[in-house]
């Protein structure tokens, strides 16, 4: 595996965020962009990150009408980016209208089945099931939808693999178990061995005092 981490880049100034890429190795992990980055800095975090020759994960979790989400898209089709993510909770018409969009492009869809700081309590306040179960009815939509994969926590790979035509991009991961907002977490290591095509790590790495370290430990554990 040479670049299935993706560091997941959270700033809101560019300088900032130009010095965590600057810290990273394009060879061995992509870069995702989210909307804090995306909404405060704009398209200039995107193309820095591809001048300095990183694949971009952007992760925008688009949620609206089909038709408002496939215009949606369109508008970014023309950034340099790998990867995009919507929300499968919008519906099988939603993610086919994404997938209009992205046609004749090299970008891949990706949707969003729970979010990784949901606990079961959360997941059955919102929708009167556990997460596990919420994933799986949203795996069960993204077939129905083709669209290319799923967001999803370590905990519901197992479920993911049982989907032989959708990839898994995967939050949630901890070199050790941390008090924080993610609530379904793994190590890299547990992940890959469950299924994981992506891995999706922040602050381990971002926050860490040697970004280059931290990423290269991460990179040898999962060889």
């Amino acid at each position: 595996m040479s670049k299935n981490i993706i560091v997941a880049i959270d700033e809101s100034e560019l300088t900032s965020l130009k010095d965590i890429i600057d810290s990273l190795d394009s060879d061995k992990c992509m870069i995702k962009i989210g909307s804090v980055a995306f909404n405060s800095i704009g398209h200039k975090s995107i193309f820095y990150a591809a001048e300095k020759g990183f694949d971009i994960f952007l992760d925008l979790k688009l949620h609206d009408i089909p038709n408002t989400v496939k215009k949606s898209i369109q508008g970014l089709t023309s950034l340099p980016i790998k990867m995009l993510t919507i929300h499968t909770s919008g519906g099988k018409d939603m993610m086919m209208a994404a997938m209009e969009a992205v046609s004749g492009t090299d970008i891949k869809i990706f949707g969003v089945t729970a979010l990784t700081s949901l606990s079961d309590d959360d997941s059955s306040d919102i929708f009167q099931r556990t997460a596990s179960e919420q994933v799986n009815a949203m795996l069960d939509l993204a077939e129905l939808a083709v669209i290319d994969g799923v967001v999803c926590s370590p905990h519901e790979l197992e479920l993911v693999a049982q989907r032989e035509s959708l990839l898994s991009i995967t939050p949630g991961i901890r070199m050790q178990n941390l008090n924080d907002d993610q609530k379904r977490v793994m190590t890299p290591k547990e992940a890959i061995k469950l299924g994981a095509d992506y891995l999706v790590i922040g602050r381990p790495i971002t926050s860490s005092t040697n970004i280059e370290e931290s990423l290269n430990k991460i990179y040898e554990s999962i060889q």
